[in-house]
C-alpha cells in the first residue's frame, strides 16, 4: 500500500540556477492546494543536518517567481555522502513531520535523495543545473537563462572584439559537459567551439584557422571555450605568440548562474514542482522528474544517474559547417 503523504519539504542543494524560485513556488502553493503541509529547508542538506526548516505558506513564496537564485539558500555538504549522516537527516525530516521531499538540484543532489528513500522518506528530484548534464532529461531547469545570459555577454564581447581587429577566447561555464558552449557557439556565430566532449587539444589548427581566416578579410576570430576545458588565459598567450594578433581572454564565469529566469525557465520549473507534489501524492518515490520528448516525465533516480548523455552528433556537425 502506497503511503500516504501529509508533510512535504523542499530544498535546493548545490550550485543555484535560475528558475529553482519558480519550483519552489510551484512545490509550496500545489502542495497547500492539494491539503498538505509543506516544510522549507534552507542551505540544502547541511541545512537539514543543521534543523533549519520552518513552516510555508503560500505568502512566503509571493514575488519570487522573477527572482534568480533560490531564496532557501544552497550549500555543498560533504559529509551527507556518509551513510550515517544520511540516516541522520531522515530522522530529522521525521522528527518534523516530513515524510516526503522535493529535492532541486543535480546529480551530486540526486544522491543524497537515493538516500533519504532508502531511508524511508518518499523523496523526488527535480534537475536543477545550468549545465544541462542530467542524462534523462532534455531541460534542466535554469539552461535557458544561463546561456541566454552568456550570449549576451559574449555578444557585447564580439563587438569590441572587432573593433581592435582581436581575438577572443570566451569561456563559459557547463562543468564537464559543452551544451552551453555549443549553444553560444551557434548563436553567437563563433570560428571555433571547443567541447569537453570532442574536443582534442590540436591548438595548431584553431591556429591555421585564425590565420587563414584573417587572410580573408575577417578582422575578429571568436573561441567559445568550455570550463570543463579551460585553462583560457594561456591558450589567448600561446595563440598571440604563434598568429602575432592581439588574443584576448574573458572568463564570463558566475554571472551566468544569476538574473531573472526566462519564461521557459519559469513554466517549465513551474510544471515540475506540480508534478513532483503529484507524483509524491501517488505514494512513489526515488523518483526524478524531466522533460523528454516534448513531455514531463518521471524515472527512477538509479536509471537517470546511470544514463550517458552526449552532445548530439548532428547538432555538433552543423556547428562546424556554420
Amino acid at each position: 500500500m502506497a503511503k500516504e503523504v501529509k508533510t512535504i519539504g523542499v530544498l535546493t542543494s548545490g550550485g543555484d540556477a535560475p528558475g529553482m524560485n519558480a519550483a519552489i513556488r510551484s512545490v509550496v502553493r500545489v502542495a497547500l492546494a492539494r491539503g498538505l503541509k509543506v516544510k522549507g529547508i534552507r542551505r540544502g542538506y547541511l541545512g537539514l543536518l543543521n534543523e533549519d526548516i520552518f513552516d510555508m505558506q503560500s505568502r512566503d513564496v509571493s514575488d519570487i517567481i522573477q527572482k534568480g537564485g533560490t531564496v532557501l539558500g544552497t550549500a555543498r555538504c560533504l559529509e551527507f555522502k556518509q551513510p550515517e549522516v544520511q540516516k541522520q537527516g531522515a530522522d530529522i525530516c521525521r522528527k518534523h513531520g516530513i515524510d516526503g521531499m522535493v529535492v532541486i538540484g543535480g546529480d551530486g543532489s540526486y544522491r543524497g535523495a537515493q538516500a533519504l528513500s532508502r531511508n524511508g522518506i518518499n523523496t523526488i528530484g527535480l534537475p536543477g543545473t545550468i549545465d544541462l548534464d542530467i542524462s534523462c532529461t532534455d531541460y534542466t531547469i535554469g539552461f535557458d537563462t544561463a546561456v541566454n545570459t552568456a550570449m549576451q555577454a559574449i555578444d557585447k564581447v564580439k563587438d569590441t572584439s572587432s573593433s581592435h581587429e582581436r581575438c577572443s577566447i570566451i569561456e563559459v561555464m557547463g562543468r564537464n559537459a559543452g551544451y552551453i558552449a555549443l549553444w553560444c557557439g551557434i548563436a553567437n556565430g563563433a570560428e571555433d567551439i571547443l567541447l569537453p566532449e570532442k574536443y582534442d587539444f590540436d591548438e595548431q589548427k584553431i591556429i591555421n584557422n585564425i590565420i587563414q581566416n584573417r587572410k580573408k578579410g575577417k578582422n575578429h576570430h571568436l573561441i567559445i571555450n568550455a570550463e570543463g576545458i579551460g585553462h583560457s588565459a594561456s591558450m589567448a598567450r600561446r595563440i598571440e605568440a604563434a598568429t602575432g594578433i592581439e588574443t584576448r581572454a574573458t572568463i564570463l564565469g558566475y554571472m551566468q548562474r544569476g538574473g531573472s529566469p526566462t519564461a521557459k525557465d519559469r513554466y517549465y520549473a513551474s510544471i515540475m514542482g506540480a508534478r513532483a507534489v503529484d507524483i509524491l501524492i501517488e505514494g512513489k518515490t526515488n523518483r526524478i522528474v524531466g522533460y523528454r520528448g516534448g513531455e514531463f516525465i518521471d524515472v527512477d533516480i538509479e536509471e537517470g544517474l546511470a544514463m550517458t548523455k552526449e552532445i548530439n552528433e548532428y547538432e555538433y556537425e552543423v556547428s562546424k559547417l556554420l
